[in-house]
Formats: C-alpha cells, structure tokens, sequence
C-alpha cells in the first residue's frame, strides 16, 4: 500500500498492535540516548509520538515531523510537553529548516520507505549544527531480506506497506559522501527473539558531522 495512506490508515491501531520491533526501538532509544542533554532535537517520521516523549525530556527544543496527517495527530493528543512542535513534512523533499539548526536528528523505522537515501543524508548534513549527531534506528537489513516489511491488519486483511531494501554500506555510505562519520553501530534483537538465532530486529547507527 501507498506510504502515506497506509500510515493514515494505521494510525488508530499503530499504539495497541502487537510489534516488538517497534517496542524494541523504544527501549533501544531511550537507553542509547539517555546520557544527552541538548538545545535542538529534529525527529524525522515521528509517527504517533512514541519516542517524542523521551526526547522532549533531553532536548530543549523538538521539532517532530511526519508526513502522515493520522500519525501526526495522534501524536499531538499523546504529547503534551511544551517544548514540542508538531508539523507535517514530507522528508523527500527540500526540507523547512535552516542550515545548522539542529544538534540531534533522530530517524526510527522510517529509511525502509524512503528509496533515496541520498538525499535524506544531505538534508540531515545540512540541518546539522557542527559536532551535531544523526541518531538513525533502522529496520535491519536481514529482516529485509527475508521480505519482512512494516505491516498492519484491518478488518481480516494484513496490509503491508511499500518499503526499499537498504544494505548496510547504504547508509554509511550516503553518510560519508554528505560529511558525516560513523561514530557507532550495533546489532540489537528483542528478549522474544530465542537466542539470537533469528536475523538482528534493529540496526542503530549514529553519525556525527
């Protein structure tokens, strides 16, 4: 199904669903980033605001964005916090912000929709203040080629939604052409996943500028 309208359409259930990759970069964001304290947050693909929360507790500012008008407004009914400003922006065109505007962006589960990474890693390079960090969890790879993709049920009906398979060297390498240097990656899988016999749930990456 088309990105936006499946995320639209997903909106009223993405909270309740049963989703341990998407409860796995909870906790995954929340331990990685628990030590920063910064001026400036950017959150690409914020979707209902789960992870909104967190950062509006170690950024003075947050900027949270999405394209999907449903994600968006649940997310403005879950967080309240005063130092957030919910907007809708599509991530694949010229983004609104000026150069350097941001210490910290912050991508989860969003670059598996998105074909041109390319561009997403300019825009991201540009937005960032220097030393600023692009904090990105990402549906891994393996899964991917395994054909796991986002997916949601309606009615008796499993959607899945449109997704790109990226490689690792993907990403690292749209960092390093745009300026950024790899500071940290890891592997992570949830505590369900047995023994780690399973493809890894989640790559997280952090890159520094």
């Amino acid at each position: 199904m088309n990105i936006q309208n499946a995320y639209n359409e997903w909106s009223d259930s993405y909270d309740v669903d049963v989703n341990l990759t998407r409860d796995l970069d909870s906790k995954l964001t929340r331990e990685l980033l628990a030590d920063l304290q910064v001026d400036s947050i950017l959150e690409i693909g914020c979707g209902t605001g789960k992870n909104t929360s967190f950062l509006a507790q170690i950024g003075a500012k947050v900027e949270a964005v999405d394209f999907s008008q449903g994600m968006i407004q649940k997310a403005r009914e879950k967080v309240k916090a005063g130092n957030v400003a919910f907007s809708m922006m599509d991530i694949t065109q010229p983004w609104k912000f000026p150069d350097a505007s941001f210490n910290l962006i912050v991508c989860n589960l969003v670059l598996e929709h998105i074909q041109d990474l390319s561009f997403v890693f300019s825009e991201a390079a540009r937005c960032l203040k220097p030393k600023g960090q692009f904090f990105i969890n990402e549906l891994h790879p393996f899964r991917q080629y395994d054909g796991r993709k986002a997916r949601f049920s309606r009615d008796e009906e499993t959607i899945e939604v449109d997704a790109f398979v990226h490689h690792i060297s993907n990403f690292t390498n749209a960092a390093s052409v745009n300026g950024l240097k790899l500071i940290k990656l890891n592997e992570y899988w949830h505590e369900a996943d047995k023994d780690n016999q399973k493809p890894p749930r989640i790559i997280s990456i952090l890159f520094e500028k």
